[in-house]
């Protein structure tokens, strides 16, 4: 999850309230999802991720690792 991290820097200013509020999941997943480097991050997170970065022209697959 580096460049969620990233992501979370230079977006958000390491905010991460503003980001959580902004990908529409709870403060504590995302948290859940930082600390755990992704694993387990279930659909709605994936979904949120995914909806992100086609609103803002990101390639969601530099954020998503399928495995």
């Amino acid at each position: 999850m580096g460049a969620i991290n990233i992501l979370l820097r230079e977006k958000f200013d390491g905010n991460q309230a503003k980001m959580a509020k902004e990908l529409g999941i709870s403060r504590f997943q995302l948290n859940s999802i930082l600390k755990n480097n992704g694993k387990n991050a279930g659909k709605k997170v994936i979904g949120a991720i995914i909806k992100f970065c086609q609103r803002n022209n990101y390639n969601f697959e530099d954020y998503i690792f399928l495995t």
